[in-house]
């Protein structure tokens, strides 16, 4: 039974939230666009980025840890285990955004060298890690939402999409990074 002052009673409180979420589900993924299609336009002189590239393959692969974690606690119904598991993926993918945004706000551009076959198994995966990524913003705060209001049947039905789309785009990360890391300047 909801109570009235419970959180879940009072989800039209939270409104500003899920605006908030919708609003940086759809910005940060054109702000990320604006970056790649406007290269340096936001370039600070003198920053030195050249280590982000490494940080957000090491804050993706963390994150990628803790997804699973959270997944093998939930599934033995530890919850506070889970939350603590999710919430740590959550800061470790907010500061790869940060980091990310960084590094190509300074307008670096790295080309794949690879021929031949590995040449396209590279530009599958970048393609829909870039495609997956751009919709994991908005899942993962829907998905945070609908855990912060309770709402836990909504929050169980986005994550079953949530979760293997946000560990896809950790891994991916990192495997990209891997791939086109011989390539840095």
């Amino acid at each position: 039974m909801t109570t009235h002052n419970s959180p879940v009673a009072n989800h039209g409180n939270f409104t500003k939230y899920k605006i908030a979420a919708g609003v940086l589900g759809a910005v940060v993924p054109l702000a990320v666009a604006v970056l790649y299609f406007m290269p340096g336009a936001f370039r600070i002189p003198g920053a030195n980025v050249k280590m982000l590239p490494a940080v957000n393959a090491v804050l993706n692969s963390l994150t990628a840890v803790f997804l699973v974690l959270g997944y093998y606690f939930i599934r033995r119904k530890d919850v506070a285990k889970h939350r603590a598991m999710m919430g740590m993926a959550f800061l470790l993918g907010s500061l790869f955004l940060v980091s990310y945004v960084a590094y190509h706000s300074q307008g670096i551009v790295t080309k794949f060298g690879g021929q031949g076959l590995i040449r396209g198994v590279y530009y599958f995966i970048l393609i829909t890690h870039i495609l997956l990524a751009a919709i994991t913003v908005a899942l993962v705060l829907f998905t945070l939402y609908f855990a912060l209001t309770e709402q836990f049947q909504k929050h169980r039905r986005i994550a079953r999409w949530t979760y293997p789309i946000w560990l896809y785009v950790s891994v991916t990360g990192v495997i990209v990074y891997f791939m086109i890391a011989p390539y840095y300047t």
